[in-house]
């Protein structure tokens, strides 16, 4: 007898229901660490970009990307979306708005 096809629908939505989560979960962690990033340009002066970093890491996403068959221009974006915000917290953490 075939599996209802209604029922595999809901169990394949709740898996990925679960990895959103995971990933959602992940990015709260990795923004947590680029907030302590921030926070140690502030004290050492440093600039809230470093482009030759974002090239490396670029580079290695999309290496990373095509190793496990996910389209690598999808995955180069998906990052620069995440760089963007870290940047964009870092020049927040680098100046403050004045109360």
């Amino acid at each position: 007898m075939e599996p209802d096809p209604l029922e595999a629908l809901g169990v394949m939505r709740q898996r990925l229901d679960e990895l959103d989560a995971d990933w959602v979960g992940i990015l709260a962690e990795r923004f947590a660490v680029t907030d302590r990033v921030g926070e140690h340009k502030r004290e050492h002066g440093l600039p809230a970009q470093d482009p030759a970093r974002e090239t490396r890491m670029i580079e290695r996403i999309r290496g990373l990307a095509v190793s496990v068959g996910l389209d690598p221009d999808f995955a180069e974006q998906t990052l620069r979306s995440i760089l963007d915000e870290s940047v964009r917290n870092h020049r927040s953490i680098l100046n403050p708005p004045e109360t």
